[in-house]
Parts: C-alpha cells; structure tokens; sequence
C-alpha cells in the first residue's frame, strides 16, 4: 500500500532524509519512529503530498505521489501533529463542512459523521466550537475527519498527543480495531505507543532508515540463542568471565546505576541460569537480578540510534 524508494528532501544547508526506502503492507499498522529533526514529519509529508521530494519515489495505494496527487489524498486520512481544524466551528458542523470536500456522497455522510463521532468519542461534544475544547479532543477531532471518508490508508503524527490516559487507552484499541481494515502508520514519540498498538517498527536516525522489523522478531537472537539479563555487583567489568563460562556466547554491558548489567547470549534450550548464578557466587559477585530477557523497544530504539551506522 506503501512504497518508498530511495526518497530523498534537500533544503538549504541540510538534507532532511537521504534514501529512503520501506514498504507498508496492506492491513499493517506500522510506527514511524526516530528523535526529533530524524527526518520523520518530511517523509510523511511527501507520503501525504504536502511537499516534493528532490528525488526518489513515492507510491501511496498504486498512485505515484508526485504524479497523482489527487488520487493519493482521495486514498489517505492524516492526522497532522496539529489538527487542522477551523476554531469558530461546531465540532458536527466541521466534520460535514470536512466530508463535502473529501466527497462523501451525500447519502453517506450523515452516516460517516455518524460513526466517525461514536468511534472518536465525540458524542458529548459535537454541538460545541473546536476552539473552546481541550487538547485531547481537538486531537480527536482531527481523528474523525481523518477517518470520515473511510479511506484505506491512515497516516498519523502523535495520534494520541494531549490525550489523558483513558482517551489514550481508547484510541490505542481504536487504532487495533481499524487493523486489517486499514493501512495505518504513525508516528509517535512514545515507545510503549508502538508496543502496544503496532505489528512493526521503522525507525528513522539522521535521515536514513536504520531499522525496519517486525516487533515480533525485533530482538530475536536467532533460532539457536536465547538472551539472559544478569545484573550484579563488581568491583570491575566482568564481561570475559561471563564469556568463558560454557553454553554463554557473548556478555554484552549495558547501563545500570549502582551495578554492572550484562546482556548474555546463551545456548536455546540449555538453561544456563544455574551455572551463571553459581559462578557469580563464587566470584564473590552480589547477584542481583537474573531471567530471560523479554523484547525491550526503548533499549532496542536506544542501540540503533546511539550506534554510529545503526542496525537494517
């Protein structure tokens, strides 16, 4: 649903994005994610059409988003960062002034504004002016008319900004539930955003992609390793001991105040937790922690765009 080759935007002094190149199925629901002035905003605006690249391509559901413009915004909702919304404006009055430019047929648009209201959660809210409601639901506004026209693809930029943690809870199941019937990719800041609502990960550094995996298999070691996370207390780095010991293939270090954490990669199936713990023993190490090491976004997040060439 989503093709992109090679996209690159220069402005002057600086090239914002530098070959990009990912693909979105159709059905997936997909988190764009990198620090800020990563290059993710530009590549969702040249995806959305609101700005060229200098070069690449771009195809949004079949169209060609420099050559079919049109046909590409009559396939796409987005959810800019900040909701575009019209302040003097009832909520039911935007969202019917909204499906007549996206060209919701006429019989169909009470029933679009319909459900869109419901499934945002807007139904006490619809006969007020979008300028004098909160944050969190001008962010829900500018959800529904996203939605209205029941477009394939859904684009958006921090979905669940401003929202508190109830509306947050709701959009996140909202987003699973429009899974499969939808195309989505957002882009967020907030990592547990990703793990809980999307089935793969784009992560964007410095303007290049430098990570693209599904959440599944994002720090699957391979089907003959398995991870352990052990943290102790030693007077030094410890990590060519833990090597030695048999069945442990590497001993990474990571950060952990007050203590010395080390990721282990172990041989799957043997369970070397015992072996570990009783070296650590006789080391004289005070163990304080040791068990498998489940998926972790943040620190997978933290390697790729802390690392110099980064992961693919």
């Amino acid at each position: 649903m989503i093709v992109t080759e090679n996209l690159t935007k220069i402005y002057p002094g600086k090239r914002a994005i530098d070959g990009v190149s990912f693909e979105v199925q159709k059905g997936e629901i997909v988190g764009f994610l990198g620090p800020n002035g990563a290059g993710k905003t530009t590549t969702m605006r040249i995806l959305t059409c609101f700005q060229p690249a200098s070069s690449g391509t771009a195809r949004v559901a079949g169209h060609d988003v420099f050559e079919a413009a049109d046909a590409v915004k009559r396939n796409i909702g987005y959810l800019p960062e900040s909701p575009p919304l019209y302040l003097e404006m009832r909520v039911r009055e935007y969202l019917e002034f909204v499906s007549r430019i996206k060209g919701v047929p006429r019989s169909m648009r009470r029933q679009r504004i319909d459900e869109s209201v419901e499934r945002c959660g807007l139904g006490d809210v619809q006969q007020r002016t979008t300028g004098k409601l909160s944050k969190g639901y001008r962010q829900r506004v500018g959800l529904a008319q996203a939605m209205l026209h029941n477009p394939p693809i859904l684009i958006l930029d921090e979905p669940t900004s401003g929202l508190d943690p109830k509306q947050v809870v709701e959009v996140r199941r909202l987003i699973r539930e429009l899974a499969g019937e939808h195309t989505i990719i957002l882009s967020t800041h907030i990592l547990p955003e990703v793990s809980m609502t999307c089935e793969r990960v784009i992560i964007i550094n410095q303007g290049r992609i430098v990570l693209s995996r599904s959440l599944r298999d994002l720090d699957a070691p391979g089907p003959d390793r398995e991870s352990l996370l052990l943290e102790v207390e030693a007077s030094a780095d410890v990590s060519e001991q833990l090597t030695s010991l048999e069945g442990v293939h590497s001993a990474q270090r990571v950060a952990a105040d007050g203590a010395r954490r080390y990721r282990l990669l172990c041989d799957r199936g043997r369970d070397v937790r015992p072996r570990v713990a009783s070296f650590a023993v006789q080391q004289g190490w005070r163990l304080l922690e040791l068990r498998a090491q489940e998926t972790n976004l943040e620190e997978i997040y933290l390697r790729v765009v802390t690392s110099e060439g980064g992961v693919a």
